[in-house]
Order: C-alpha cells, then structure tokens, then sequence
C-alpha cells in the first residue's frame, strides 16, 4: 500500500499536468484568430487593389475616348474649311462682299472674276444707282464702264448664267442725270455713239413709274438679244443687282 505522501505526489503531479493542457489551448486559439485576421486584411487589400485598377482602366479608356472624339472633330473642322476654300473662286477672300441691311451677302457667287486685266464684280444685292455705286467704292471699284463689244459680250455671257428671270437686271455704270439725253460713264467720260447697245426703242425717258423719268441704265437678257443690245434706262431709284469694276 503506497504511502500517503506519495499519493499526494501523484494528486498534485496530476493537477500540474492538467494545468499544463488547459494553458497551451488558449495559445492555439490565439494563433488561429490571428491567421483569420490576416486573412481577412489581405482580401479586403486585394479587393481595393482591383478596384483601383478597374477605375484606373475606366479613366484611360475614357480619356482615349475623349481624344478619339477631339480627333474626330478637328478631322471634320478640317475638311469643312478645305471644303470652303476649294468653292471660294481662285484670288477671293472670303467674306470680301460687305454686308447689307447687316446682312450677308446671299449668294457665293458674289466674288470678283477676272477678264481683260479687268475685274469685275456681280452684286447680287437689288438695290439703287446710287446705293449700287456706293457698294461698288466700299469694294475700291465703281460701277462699270463698258469699253467694248467685247466687254458687253463677256457680261451679258455671265448674266445669262446668274440671271434668275427676265427682269433681274444688273446696273452699269451710265446716267444722264447730270444732263438730260446728255450721257455719261461714272469716270466722267461720255458715252461713244459708235459704242452703244440700247435695246430697240431705248432710252426712252418713261415717266409712268417715277415722275423723274429714267436717268441710269441697267443691262441684261435671258433668253435673246439682237447684237447685244440689252440696255434700258431705268429710273435711278428702282431697286437692282450691279455690276462692278477695278483693275487687276
């Protein structure tokens, strides 16, 4: 039979040991807690890292994007002022017409054309001798001068093109409101006999429309005309398209 020291040996060896077990278990929990954190840490990171990159990829492709359509755009802007040039006549700036009633003018044929070291100009604005001459000085010409039948024929050759209808006539640059049947050219030169294309039975001096009768002339035809005569005298006052006159 052991004796009661050594019982108490074992008891308390016994008790020890127990201790021992229940020590180490709080340790291992301590360790698998810690794991799960680090778990938990290193997800949450890897999510706002592929977060950041996807918004980091949404930028760019927006930004390429933006730049695509910016590229686009100027390619458009680009072709449109080309598109503007090659329709502005050769030695025409555009815009050169001045405006009228603060308007533009309406067409862009309105544009100064060469022929015979002359240039000349189509006013496409219906308004009177008088303001027709004005608009001709504004652009350093005047209203025309007519020299030749060779210069009549090149005109009416190009109002036959831009004519709209039988009466859209063009002033010129010949009056006699200076003088009755006394008639002159805008250079104060006076009108050669032996150069004249009066339409059959002008000038005439009607007076029906405008009491002052028909001091400034206007040219022009659609459809035909004998030896190219198409000038009618024309009260001053009616309202006209012109046409201009500079040298090259």
């Amino acid at each position: 039979m052991p004796e009661p020291e050594a019982l108490y040996s074992n008891a308390e060896f016994i008790r020890l040991k127990g201790n021992t077990n229940d020590s180490k278990q709080p340790a291992a929990s301590d360790r698998r807690s810690g794991v799960t954190t680090e778990r938990v840490a290193l997800l949450a990171l890897s999510v706002l890292l592929a977060a950041a990159l996807i918004t980091l990829g949404l930028g760019f492709y927006q930004h390429t994007q933006t730049k695509k359509s910016l590229q686009e755009l100027q390619v458009k802007h680009d072709a449109k002022n080309l598109s503007a040039t090659l329709q502005t006549p050769k030695g025409v700036e555009p815009g050169q017409c001045p405006p009228v009633n603060n308007e533009q003018c309406p067409r862009c044929k309105d544009a100064w054309e060469q022929h015979g070291g002359r240039s000349y100009f189509f006013y496409s604005a219906a308004l009177t001798w008088n303001e027709s001459r004005k608009r001709c000085t504004e652009l350093g010409g005047d209203l025309v001068v007519i020299n030749s039948e060779e210069e009549q024929r090149f005109l009416l050759s190009r109002l036959k093109d831009i004519m709209d209808h039988p009466e859209d006539k063009f002033w010129i640059g010949l009056t006699d409101s200076e003088k009755e049947a006394e008639w002159r050219w805008v250079d104060n030169t006076p009108q050669d006999p032996s150069l004249t294309f009066w339409l059959k039975d002008e000038p005439d001096n009607w007076n029906r429309e405008n009491p002052d009768g028909e001091d400034c002339v206007r040219m022009g035809e659609t459809t035909f005309y004998e030896d190219l005569k198409t000038w009618v005298d024309k009260s001053c006052k009616s309202p006209h398209k012109s046409i201009c006159e500079k040298p090259v």
